[in-house]
This record gives structure tokens, C-alpha cells and sequence, in this order.
């Protein structure tokens, strides 16, 4: 059966009352580069997650977004402990499971559990669904006796919304939609507490996005999950997260409620993003001021000094390359009610409405800034490295 005895937050109860049920803490990730074929020498490291840390409370859904290659689908592949962390650790319930293996580490797999983001590669073309879904159960016998796994594989095929009479047919013979959802049935199968979404709707079409995103809702409420959601798509993130976090090059730079980040965005990172979200109201659309960032991503192997988004900054000066910006809440707002005050890893974090009307109120005035624009007109990152 799905995990029944999962009990859903009790109502009115708000996330900074619940206890984390996963902690991370200062996670580190680097893959050597080596050189010579005999005898290797390391000459380096991409640093692909560099110090990332949060908590998920239960029942509650935190998105991760950014841009590709800034670490999201690595801290995903640690949390199920798919990759070895470099350093940091993970907590589950107070207990760090990077240091676990055998059956501790089994044990606890049980509980975490992931839904990938390919439904046409993460599905065995040679097994039927109902081995697919059934296969957590030859892992682990003690979820399931042999002679209910069946009944059980049919009743998870029902709760994802596909006919329970489907169980004996091949990936091939399913949509992408359906196939997603037989990966997330997988997931539900040993009644895990925490699934990790890694761009669960990324290759879908638009449609079918909507359906499997309001299905994960729907089995959350239901079975009281808790879901790490990882995603580039804004909206989609902002739809189904009580809690996002933005990451940049391995590292977060932002985080806050949903509120928080897409109505008060206080660092330039996220500012950027937002303002490139396709707009459907007209009016607001010849409003918004669009910032545009200049080069690429700098590579992981060699990030820059300080703050890592200097080189596509705007605002960048010589504090941002000397100093590496904490993820805390700006000064500036410290001593502010308001939503713009929530950890931002920026020295010159400040508030920009990038859409009008998204809010009703503002934090002074907004300072001036070099390049700055009328509203309607774009915004460009300068060339090149920052004047820093």
C-alpha cells in the first residue's frame, strides 16, 4: 500500500514551527582533475557544490533553481547518497548519513527517495512497470511479503492516476507524463518521508507539467511528504514550494519563502532570473525592467575570488572580490518589517521590484545605479570581468 500511516502537519501549524526532519550543513562536493594516464597527478578540482547548507522541515517542499551546471543535481545525488560528499554533512532526524553504509545506509534510503529527471532513461526498457515499481521490494523484503507486492504495485499505479491493469506492460508502451508518474510511484513504494525531485517535469510538455506537478501537490497533502524540488523553471518552483533557494556556480545565494524571493528579490543573481519570466499581463510586461547578464558562467574549476557572481554583476566593486558574502540577512534590512528581509549572500543586497505591481509596498527608495534604466528598457551586465 502507499505509506498510509504517513500523518500530514497538523492544520495552521507554519514551517519555522516544525522540527527539520533534514539538515544540511556546509556540503562540499569536488571532483578531481587529474593528469597522465599511468601515473595520475591532480592538478585541480571542479568544484561542483561548495558549501551549501539548509533545512526541510516535514511536510514542507523546498525548490532549488538555477542556471545548469550550478549544482542542484549534485546536492539531489548526495541526499539520496548516490555521491560521496567531499566534506559537510547531512543530517536525517539528527543523525549524518554520509557517514553510514551497509544496513544503516539501507535503512535509511528507505526514507529518502528520488523521482529522476529523465522519465525515458530512469525507467529499465526491458521490465514490465510492475517489476520496475516492484523492485524496491526485492531490495528491501521487510516493506512488502511476496504475496502482496501485486495488490500493492496495482494500488501505487492507482494512486499516481494510471490503470492498475497497466502492470504488465513496457515503458515503451506509456507517454512521458505516464512514465514520470511510474517513477513517482517507485518513489511512494517503501513509504519514504522525503522525495528528491530532480527536474521532475523538465521534459514534458507544458500540459502534462501541470498535471504531474499538481499530482506531487496531491500526494503531499495526502501523505504528509516532504519533497527537496529541483527546477529551472520559476513558475513551476514558485507553484509548489513553500521554501525557495538559489544557487549560483555550487553555492546558495538566496533563499526565503516563495514571497520572499519572487516578490522582494534582494540579490542581483536573482533579480536577473526573475526578470527574464515571460510575463502574461501586457501592461506589466512593457513595465518590467529586463536585466540582462553579460558572458558566461565562469567554470567551477576556477571560480572567482569573493563573490562568485562579481563577474556578471552590475554592481560589483573591490569588496566583492576580497570578500566572500555570507548567506545572512543584509544590514540594510535588518531593522525592516518587511519581506525583503531574508538571507541574501550579497554585500550590496537591495530590493528591485522587477515587475510593477507584483507589491504594494516598497523599502525606501531604490539607490542609483550606474546604467540604470527607464522602465520598459533593458538592463546589460558589463563585459568582461567586473571593475572589481
Amino acid at each position: 500500500m502507499p505509506p498510509a500511516e504517513a500523518v500530514a502537519p497538523a492544520p495552521g501549524t507554519t514551517g519555522a514551527a516544525r522540527e527539520p526532519i533534514l539538515q544540511v550543513k556546509d556540503l562540499v562536493k569536488h571532483y578531481p582533475l587529474t593528469r597522465g594516464v599511468l601515473f595520475k597527478k591532480q592538478i585541480g578540482a571542479v568544484k561542483a557544490v561548495d558549501g551549501v547548507s539548509f533545512d526541510l522541515r516535514a511536510g514542507e517542499t523546498l525548490g532549488t533553481v538555477g542556471e545548469s551546471g550550478c549544482g542542484k543535481s549534485t546536492v539531489a545525488r548526495m541526499l539520496v547518497n548516490l555521491e560521496r560528499p567531499t566534506s559537510g554533512q547531512i543530517l536525517y532526524q539528527g543523525e549524518d548519513i554520509t557517514r553510514l553504509s551497509g544496513r544503516a545506509l539501507k535503512a535509511v534510503r528507505r526514507n529518502i527517495q528520488m523521482v529522476f529527471q529523465d522519465p525515458y532513461t530512469s525507467l529499465n526498457p526491458r521490465m514490465t512497470v510492475g517489476d520496475i515499481i516492484g523492485e524496491p521490494y526485492e531490495i528491501h523484503p521487510e516493506a512488502a511479503p511476496k504475496g502482496d507486492r501485486r495488490r500493492k504495485v496495482q494500488d501505487l499505479l492507482d494512486v499516481v492516476g494510471l490503470n492498475p491493469e497497466f502492470i504488465n506492460r513496457y515503458p515503451h508502451q506509456f507517454s512521458g507524463g505516464q512514465r514520470q508518474r511510474i517513477g513517482i510511484a517507485r518513489g511512494l513504494a517503501l513509504q519514504p518521508q522525503i522525495i528528491v525531485a530532480d527536474e521532475p517535469v523538465s521534459a514534458l510538455d507544458v500540459s502534462v507539467q501541470a498535471q504531474v506537478v499538481n499530482l506531487l501537490e496531491r500526494l503531499q497533502n495526502e501523505f504528509g511528504l516532504s519533497y527537496v524540488f529541483i527546477a529551472h523553471d520559476l513558475s513551476i518552483v514558485r507553484h509548489i514550494s513553500d521554501r525557495v533557494g538559489v544557487m549560483y556556480l555550487g553555492r546558495i545565494i538566496e533563499t526565503g519563502t516563495d514571497t520572499e524571493i519572487y516578490d522582494h528579490p534582494t540579490h542581483p543573481y536573482t533579480q536577473a532570473l526573475l526578470s527574464a519570466v515571460p510575463v502574461p499581463d501586457p501592461e506589466a510586461r512593457e513595465h518590467r525592467e529586463r536585466i540582462l547578464l553579460a558572458g558566461d558562467v565562469p567554470s567551477p574549476a576556477d571560480p572567482p575570488s569573493g563573490c562568485r557572481f562579481r563577474t556578471r554583476c552590475w554592481k560589483a566593486r573591490e569588496r566583492c572580490a576580497l570578500e566572500v558574502p555570507l548567506l545572512a540577512v543584509p544590514a540594510v534590512f535588518r531593522d525592516v518589517d518587511s519581506p525583503a528581509r531574508h538571507d541574501s549572500a550579497c554585500h550590496f543586497a537591495e530590493e528591485i521590484h522587477v515587475v510593477p505591481g507584483n507589491t504594494t509596498s516598497h523599502i525606501g527608495e531604490r539607490s542609483p545605479r550606474p546604467g540604470a534604466t527607464s522602465p520598459g528598457e533593458e538592463r546589460t551586465a558589463p563585459e568582461g570581468p567586473s571593475p572589481a
